[in-house]
């Protein structure tokens, strides 16, 4: 009699608990919308001249006007980082050739010196203004200009929920059409994407120095973030 009663309680609990059916994997999508709140320039000088000495002075002063230019719009240290550096010798090519026929090296005239800078602008208030002003100091370089948002964790938290909301609506639905329901949650990956304004090249010209500041638009970004979550399926009771 003792095993009979053992074995009476696990019979009961076998009858109580719903049949284990697989399991279910569902993909979820939440993306949230948000304008940007500050700015990456990646801008710079190229000057030329007949001796490399000679190029790299001349870039020396202008970058050196071009930084304290920035710093006195309100630029921190912290927020300007060299990012290229380079000195190149002009070839010039030659249709002549010697004696047998080769085509005669090219031959160096002059220089170049390239220096470039990116700069964060937390402000972006004083975006048009801080690209007027590097023009017109002697920035005849602006590679692009980049817009993101300083701390995105709450839109990515907020993106989180829409996904695992949509993935667990997705599940229920197909657990219902299959005469099962969600069981105990198995797993949950995460993947993000980030869909900011593409940079835009920008070209200087000499008649720029006069002009307004540059009219720039932000627009806005998505922060999306892609979940797959697994539950169990268990058969409904009948």
């Amino acid at each position: 009699m003792r095993a009979l009663s053992v074995l009476v309680p696990f019979a009961l609990l076998a009858t109580a608990l719903p049949a284990y059916a697989g399991t279910i994997s569902i993909e979820g999508r939440g993306e949230v919308r948000a304008a940007p709140d500050m700015a990456t320039i990646n801008s710079g000088v190229m000057t030329q001249g007949e001796t490399a000495r000679e190029a790299l002075d001349a870039n020396t002063a202008a970058m050196n006007e071009l930084i304290a230019a920035l710093k006195e719009a309100g630029i921190e240290s912290r927020d300007i980082q060299t990012s290229g550096f380079s000195v190149n010798p002009n070839y010039v090519y030659s249709d002549d050739r010697d004696a047998n026929g080769y085509t005669l090296p090219p031959k160096i005239n002059g220089y170049q010196v390239a220096n470039t800078v990116t700069v964060v602008v937390r402000d972006l208030a004083d975006l048009g203004s801080i690209l007027d002003k590097s023009v017109t100091v002697g920035a005849n370089t602006v590679n692009g200009v980049t817009f993101s948002v300083a701390d995105p964790s709450e839109l990515l938290d907020e993106a989180r929920k829409a996904a695992y909301a949509e993935a667990r609506e997705k599940a229920e639905l197909y657990a219902g059409v299959s005469g099962a329901t969600l069981g105990d949650l198995e797993s949950i990956t995460e993947q993000q994407s980030f869909n900011t304004p593409q940079p835009y090249p920008m070209y200087a010209r000499a008649e720029m120095a006069a002009s307004a500041d540059v009219p720039v638009e932000a627009g806005e970004m998505s922060f999306a973030i892609s979940v797959n979550v697994s539950w169990e399926l268990n058969n409904s009771a009948d």
